[in-house]
């Protein structure tokens, strides 16, 4: 009763008296069984899943919910469901080939928990920057008396994905057999995760108590056939997108930025929770949201991009651009965070179809490699001026960046006499931003280390670097003389 009078209550919190359907215990009955969480709901057509309930997506006027009717007994099919009083963008976004569903808008709690009862988990092991343990010690404690936590919680896994968090969080994993790994967090947790994932599949065939290693990760993503992984549930605080590839980055303990990919990589589940980014200092929550600006403009100029890939990464961009022009108005407004993640979402799958990495994303790892510079303000220092460089070449694509980055400015077509150059517009968005840094000084980066960097991306990654920009790169000068382009020259 108490389990029921929560999720009505629940239900009451997030719809109000404007609810078409009132829940009660003749509709819900939930047990529980041995640990585990079971959930049935009478009559049996009305078959639904605990996160809807809980979100409220009973109500078809304020939710989507595209999930078919389904029984306890089987794994479910692919779905997505998102609040419709916060967004109502769902129908562009498919869920990710090899993932089983993403949530948006819904208890991460509750949701977690269902998720683990369809993928039989036992053994869960838990990820989490620091930043978010204070939020999931709750939970973590709830799955450790239900029998769920295969060890304590780890919050050992650093900015970018530090090689030594990395290797820990493995041996850990493997050591108590982890069945599932759950990762709350930013980018680095949720690569962090799908890198766990990949040496636990490759420790079941090792000699016992086999210490994990970079090379014995990266050896383990060519294996052929590849034996399954075990499943990824992932909690994102902000909005990397790091959760929705099947892409995984680390950096070792030369600073070098490495890491492994494998479609089989691609995390299970996705459940986004905006309360899990309260208290988020803003150089995360923004410079994360930034990151969705980067990734649609990478995505748009890319020599490889589709017309349907630009108008995905444009779509993406509009609603990136709107909810982070919301959160610089109240950095906890619930609709700007959807927008931000919903416009990510879609900014990425646009990147990651066929056009990834863009020559901004490839440059900007490294930097935050080389100087330990967060990626969200490494798409402040950077992002302008690499459009800036290709501007000629790009001329076209640019335009229509400027066209949807103007439309909230008094303009809703987007047109103007005269539209500023897609750099100047990025450069002005940037400026909005708190915690973002806005240039190199502001990360401590000086002319000389510039210089130094200009020439090794020119001398390791020049072949790769002209394969992804509209405009080649001749020289380490060309490099260098774009890294340092002063922000006042982006208007030309």
């Amino acid at each position: 009763d108490d389990i029921i009078n929560f999720i009505v209550s629940l239900v009451v919190q997030h719809l109000g008296s404007s609810t078409l359907l009132i829940l009660t215990a003749s509709h819900v009955m939930v047990l529980l069984l041995s640990s585990s969480l079971k959930l049935l709901l009478k009559p049996r057509p009305l078959l639904f899943f605990l996160p809807a309930i809980v979100g409220g997506f009973l109500t078809k006027n304020n939710y989507h919910h595209l999930l078919p009717q389904q029984t306890m007994m089987s794994r479910p099919p692919r779905r997505l469901s998102i609040d419709r009083r916060l967004a109502a963008e769902g129908e562009a976004l498919p869920v990710p080939p090899g993932m089983d569903g993403v949530h948006v808008g819904v208890p991460f709690g509750v949701t977690a928990l269902y998720e683990m009862e369809q993928l039989n988990a036992s053994k869960v092991y838990v990820m989490a920057n620091k930043s978010s343990k204070p939020m999931v010690e709750d939970f973590v404690k709830s799955l450790d008396e239900k029998g769920f936590l295969a060890a304590p919680l780890n919050c050992d896994v650093s900015m970018g994905g530090a090689e030594d968090g990395l290797l820990k969080a493995c041996n850990e994993a493997a050591a108590v057999n982890a069945d599932c790994v759950l990762t709350v967090g930013g980018g680095a947790v949720q690569d962090a995760g799908k890198l766990v994932r990949l040496w636990l599949s490759a420790a079941a065939n090792q000699v016992d108590g086999e210490q994990a290693t970079v090379k014995g990760i990266q050896a383990a993503q060519n294996r052929d056939p590849m034996p399954p992984l075990p499943p990824q549930i992932c909690c994102p605080n902000s909005f990397a997108m790091a959760e929705l590839t099947h892409v995984a980055g680390l950096v070792t303990k030369d600073n070098v930025k490495s890491g492994a990919a494998h479609p089989s990589m691609m995390p299970t589940v996705v459940i986004f929770d905006t309360s899990l980014s309260k208290g988020l200092p803003d150089w995360v929550k923004f410079g994360t949201a930034l990151r969705g600006v980067e990734h649609a403009i990478g995505a748009v100029c890319h020599p490889k991009a589709t017309e349907d890939i630009r108008n995905r990464a444009l779509q993406g961009l509009t609603l990136v651009n709107k909810g982070l022009k919301g959160m610089v108005e109240d950095p906890d407004s619930e609709a700007a965070q959807v927008n931000c993640y919903l416009g990510g979402w879609m900014a990425i799958r646009a990147l990651n179809t066929g056009c990834y990495p863009s020559i901004a994303h490839l440059i900007q790892n490294h930097y935050s490699a080389r100087f330990n510079v967060h990626q969200g303000s490494c798409s402040g220092i950077l992002s302008a001026r690499i459009l800036h460089y290709h501007r000629e070449e790009s001329l076209l694509y640019q335009k229509s960046i400027s066209q949807v980055l103007v439309m909230d400015n008094g303009d809703s077509d987007g047109e103007q006499e005269a539209l500023s150059p897609a750099p100047q517009l990025v450069s002005d968005l940037v400026a909005t931003l708190p915690g973002v840094a806005k240039d190199h000084a502001d990360a401590k980066v000086d002319e000389e280390m510039l210089k130094d960097f200009a020439e090794s991306m020119y001398n390791q990654y020049g072949g790769k670097m002209n394969k992804l920009c509209p405009k080649s790169f001749d020289t380490a000068g060309d490099v260098y003389e774009m890294l340092v382009l002063p922000i006042a020259s982006l208007a030309g």
